[in-house]
């Protein structure tokens, strides 16, 4: 069994590799996120559900308002979804009738999610959810954005990590 790690990172750029049990779940910036993420989606759940929706949903609808008739391509990548795991979700708001999918007119392999009367009128209701979850969090407008930037940036940097460099032996 290959026990080598993948070579993402050189020593340089992680710190002091002597410090510390790197392997204390409490020093594992992925569990921090992990449980962060379940609390967040459990704070959710209660506000969401007189609205008929799940976290998931929620997203896809978030999106929509924002940008009503997209491609489920463009939905997905702004979820950063694939279709395996959007398309059930758009099966399910289409059969609650908040939202339809066309085809393109222009190009019939694309399909374009719009919202219903129903979908748009749905979001009055939802605006009262970022403000109790902005209550729920205790943080104010600049922590949740500081906060929000520092995500997105893990992300890219998560993200801009390449294919090629997985699988080769670490540096330490």
């Amino acid at each position: 069994m290959d026990t080598a790690l993948p070579r993402i990172i050189s020593s340089s750029a992680c710190g002091d590799t002597a410090a510390g049990n790197w392997l204390a779940l409490d020093h594992q910036l992925c569990f921090a996120l992990y449980a962060a993420s379940l609390a967040m989606t459990k704070a959710y759940k209660p506000l969401l559900a007189p609205l008929g929706l799940t976290y998931p949903q929620y997203l896809v609808l978030l999106v929509l308002w924002e940008a009503d008739g997209i491609t489920v391509s463009q939905l997905g990548e702004r979820l950063t979804l694939d279709s395996g795991t959007l398309t059930p979700l758009l099966k399910r708001l289409q059969s609650q009738g908040l939202l339809q999918r066309r085809r393109d007119e222009a190009d019939e392999r694309r399909v374009r999610v719009l919202l219903t009367p129903a979908g748009q009128a749905l979001r009055a209701q939802a605006e009262a959810v970022p403000r109790a979850m902005a209550c729920a969090t205790a943080c104010d407008l600049q922590q949740r954005s500081a906060l929000a930037k520092q995500l997105h940036q893990l992300r890219q940097q998560l993200q801009a990590v390449p294919d090629a460099a997985h699988g080769v032996a670490p540096t330490f």
